[in-house]
């Protein structure tokens, strides 16, 4: 039995005890309930230390019921005397208190959100309780985030669709004309102008191909995500051969993933060209590989996926941008075409993958999740 059955057994055993014709295997099934339960579940005394926890509790915090009892709420949750003030009034009133997006610190740059609900009550022997229900909600956030996101992109894919094929047919016409006059025109020096009208609608039909992303079907075959970065590696260093100093941080247990190497290369190429420029090719950016386990993305649960992450110390993105970066068009420097995160973004998510970005002056982080394995779309 875990260390928190425990201590929930020695705290409602003599009150279910204490009820006519109940047994020990009643508080044995009263027991196996609260272990199962899947929210956290911690009491505390009236000083806020921890007194019990059950498994939910201990994978919340990430420590066992041992590591768990005894120790101040403050201390276990990371955060000053102000936040915990309402649970010292629920205790005081003996009034459940209820509270939204309280920050949790577990680890240094580790935090969670959590809701949570705090009710006092007396155990045997009339000391007194708190019980504190937490439920994480960022994970919840973020697959609202995610699920929105996802929707937007697929709208923006129709729009462009429709939108390229509106200017590419008059793109072709105008093309044809200008190629016909340039053919006919008795004066030489006039076909300096016909060549322009052509080679500006080239430069607009390459435009409307650059904004639709890869479009030849997808070539799938097993791909070792640590060659596809060392290769981006080289392509960038070459670019920039003075003051950027590029780590690599990989996990060499990975295996391989299905997918197509070359638009691989070229999604996290243009996220880490994305990442030079905004440091005008002067600063550090790592590149780092990790499993993450239990994720899902869309309407799909993996049970393994990787995390790339490509993290840079330039100055951020601006908040004002931040939630539209993927959108084509969109750019905070004024030589920038606002294609490469979008065309990435296309390509991540035709691999059955997401794109998740955090940013923050001196650290920006764009971690790129991808199935080991998963039926890659050429949609």
């Amino acid at each position: 039995m875990f260390p928190a059955a425990r201590s929930w057994c020695n705290m409602f055993a003599p009150s279910f005890s204490s009820v006519p014709g109940c047994d020990v295997s009643r508080n044995e099934r009263a027991q196996r309930i609260l272990d199962c339960l899947h929210t956290a579940v911690l009491t505390c005394n009236r000083d806020l230390l921890v007194t019990s926890a059950n498994p939910a509790g201990e994978m919340l915090f990430r420590l066992s019921a041992n590591h768990l009892v005894d120790r101040s709420l403050l201390e276990v949750c990371g955060n000053d005397e102000e936040s915990l003030a309402p649970l010292r009034k629920a205790i005081d009133s003996g009034h459940p208190v209820t509270a939204h997006g309280m920050r949790l610190t577990l680890s240094p740059g580790t935090t969670i959100d959590v809701d949570y609900t705090a009710t006092p009550l007396i155990s045997w022997g009339g000391e007194e309780r708190l019980l504190l229900e937490l439920v994480r909600v960022d994970q919840f956030l973020r697959l609202a985030r995610e699920e929105t996101l996802s929707d937007t992109h697929a709208a923006k894919r129709a729009v462009l669709r429709g939108l390229a094929h509106e200017i590419k047919n008059p793109l072709g016409g105008l093309r044809g004309a200008a190629q016909l006059l340039d053919r006919e025109l008795p004066d030489r020096s006039y076909r300096e102008y016909t060549r322009i009208i052509i080679h500006e609608a080239d430069r607009l039909r390459k435009l409307v191909d650059r904004m639709m992303g890869p479009f030849r079907p997808m070539r799938t075959a097993p791909v070792n995500i640590h060659q596809v970065l060392e290769h981006v590696c080289k392509l960038v260093q070459a670019e920039n051969p003075v003051g950027l100093i590029v780590r690599q941080d990989y996990d060499p247990s990975l295996p391989e993933l299905e997918g197509d190497r070359e638009q691989l290369v070229q999604a996290i190429l243009n996220i880490v060209r994305n990442a030079v420029e905004a440091m005008d090719g002067d600063g550090q950016i790592c590149l780092r590989t990790r499993v993450k386990r239990f994720m899902k993305i869309g309407d799909t649960s993996h049970r393994r996926v990787i995390r790339t992450d490509i993290e840079d110390d330039g100055p951020g993105i601006p908040n004002g941008l931040r939630e539209q970066i993927f959108f084509p068009m969109v750019t905070g420097r004024a030589q920038g075409t606002g294609l490469g995160l979008s065309i990435a973004q296309d390509i991540i998510s035709r691999h059955g993958g997401l794109i998740e970005v955090a940013s923050e002056p001196g650290r920006t982080r764009f971690s790129i999740y991808l199935p080991f394995t998963n039926k890659v779309t050429n949609a």
